[in-house]
């Protein structure tokens, strides 16, 4: 009994430190914490599956199509490893990847404040290819033209566009002077979405919210705390959790970490932004 629960401890501990090594990007130490926790428990199929994920962040493809293969070998339901499989055919064996050093966003800013932040799905994706590159938690940016919102990797490549009802009110905002930062929240085969926080707000915009909940019939007005897990599109691991707003009821308090989108408070009618 105390053999086993030490065992059940140790496996926890390593856990949560494969998971802040990968949270912080530390790619290389993820490695050889996941593997230590291998060969301590060989039937871990959460530890193969981060392995593969470490290993794909350093480009090191083959090494882990063995490890998301072995997963699926423990569990041949494990939808998390047959899924990153399939995006891995789509990639090529490098020596040094580009991609091993993603630019993962701090997930603290997008649960700093409320009113100011919103998750958005992209259209006219690009290729598989290309989206294959990309994971959740990943940085994006954000390039208005004309009244489109382009959503772009580091190097510059395009990854889609972000839905028109939401694009254009953002990209007046934008030319107004307002500044966003974005990240990728969550990618499935022939859907994108992504995070948008508000970090600036120009003078001549105050009171003008760049998410009001009025304005998106259909949008969802909260935040995810996803954002903050690691792994962020494997849906089977994290749930994610949704928390609706019913403006006209009293609003239960949240989890910790969770923040609702205001509605507009200066009585914005929500649609797009008017030219003044």
């Amino acid at each position: 009994m105390h053999y086993q629960t030490g065992e059940v401890r140790l496996r926890r501990r390593r856990t949560k430190e494969a998971i802040a090594l990968a949270m912080q990007g530390r790619w290389e130490a993820a490695v050889a914490t996941n593997r230590s926790i291998i060969e301590v428990f060989p039937k871990d199929v959460d530890a193969y599956n981060r392995l593969g994920k470490a290993l794909t962040e350093l480009g090191q493809y083959a090494e882990a199509r063995e490890a998301y293969s072995k997963a699926l070998e423990i569990n041949p339901k494990n939808s998390i490893a047959r899924r990153n499989l399939q995006r891995l055919s789509l990639l090529k064996e490098v020596q040094l990847s580009p991609w091993g050093d993603h630019h993962k966003v701090a997930p603290y800013l997008f649960i700093e404040e409320t009113g100011q932040a919103g998750v958005a799905s992209l259209q006219r994706l690009a290729s598989r290819e290309v989206l294959a590159r990309i994971a959740a938690g990943d940085r994006v940016y954000l390039r208005p033209e004309g009244q489109s919102l382009i959503v772009e990797n580091k190097l510059g490549d395009y990854l889609g566009e972000v839905e028109p009802r939401i694009g254009m009110r953002l990209t007046k905002l934008i030319e107004r002077g307002n500044r966003y930062t974005a990240a990728i929240t969550s990618l499935a085969d022939n859907e994108v979405r992504v995070i948008i926080k508000e970090t600036f707000q120009h003078p001549s915009q105050v009171g003008r919210p760049s998410f009001p909940a009025k304005a998106f019939d259909g949008f969802r007005p909260y935040v995810k705390d996803s954002i903050l897990k690691y792994e962020l599109e494997e849906e089977e691991a994290f749930k994610e959790r949704e928390y609706p707003l019913e403006w006209e009821e009293e609003i239960e308090p949240l989890a910790e970490g969770v923040s609702l989108l205001a509605d507009d408070e200066d009585g914005d009618s929500g649609d797009i932004l008017e030219e003044e």
